[in-house]
């Protein structure tokens, strides 16, 4: 069987658990085999598909997305075992920095590719389970969401007679966030203590910078890898969890809420 291009090798769709998708989210059993269902066959091909388009750099051990199929054909059985044990330890990222047009650089951590295949299943999940609890009014990094229909939704507060705009940004919000503040949110929407812990893992990789490779002092009280950063859309792992659903306030002559990103 010819493996074709974009297509996740069999190795990683086989031998999974049954798809757990059309279980209820309140069951004790779905909540506690989330870390099945993220090695579920059909995620993982999609997660595949998703990081073989994204392509991205390589990081600190060289390999691209060319090559994840075959390395997953070989390695993909203790991977996954690692997976469903909660023992796999993800690699450090690969720091790069990226200058912002203000002046200054972004820090950025490149994950491995075969980390940010594990990333990119993992996301899949709680963009799932969690996507329908953000407000309508969050347009960033969503499914079937945009910028343009944020700037859509704030043309029509302007025709509504609103005239006010106030634009905030968190500086260096990845970087900073704390670790332990984070997880313990996490942990109110998820009780697989194997998920809890592999976040955590990303969280405290480390990062290679010049050829070494130093621990995230920063993200003991901030951030600093590649889980937030550098492994895709971040909201699904900050969204609704640090400051809850982000309720608002609608009524007249107050405040409306069009927000792209955090």
């Amino acid at each position: 069987m010819t493996e074709s291009r974009g297509e996740a090798p069999r190795a990683v769709v086989g031998g999974t658990e049954p798809s757990m998708a059309g279980r209820g989210t309140e069951s004790p059993v779905f909540i506690e085999r989330l870390m099945e269902e993220v090695c579920d066959g059909e995620n993982l091909l999609t997660a595949y598909r998703r990081v073989q388009g994204n392509k991205g750099s390589p990081a600190m051990d060289g390999m691209t997305v060319t090559d994840l199929g075959e390395h997953l054909k070989e390695h993909w059985p203790r991977i996954r075992e690692q997976l469903l044990s909660g023992i796999y330890q993800p690699q450090p990222v690969r720091r790069v920095e990226i200058p912002k047009p203000g002046g200054g650089v972004r820090k950025l951590g490149i994950p491995t590719v075969v980390d940010r295949f594990i990333q990119q299943a993992v996301m899949q999940v709680l963009q799932r389970q969690w996507d329908g609890t953000f407000s309508e009014h969050r347009y960033g990094f969503r499914p079937r969401r945009s910028a343009h229909q944020a700037v859509v939704q704030a043309q029509e507060y302007i025709a509504q007679g609103y005239r006010w705009v106030v634009d905030i940004d968190l500086e260096k919000f990845f970087d900073r966030v704390n670790h332990d503040v984070l997880m313990s949110r996490v942990a109110r929407r998820v009780k697989d203590k194997r998920v809890l812990k592999l976040i955590r893992a990303f969280l405290n990789a480390g990062v290679m910078e010049n050829g070494l490779v130093s621990p995230t002092d920063e993200g003991r009280r901030g951030l600093g890898s590649g889980w937030l950063q550098g492994a895709g859309p971040p909201d699904y792992r900050t969204r609704g969890v640090i400051g809850g659903r982000g309720e608002t306030s609608e009524r007249p002559g107050r405040i409306v809420e069009c927000r792209l990103s955090n």
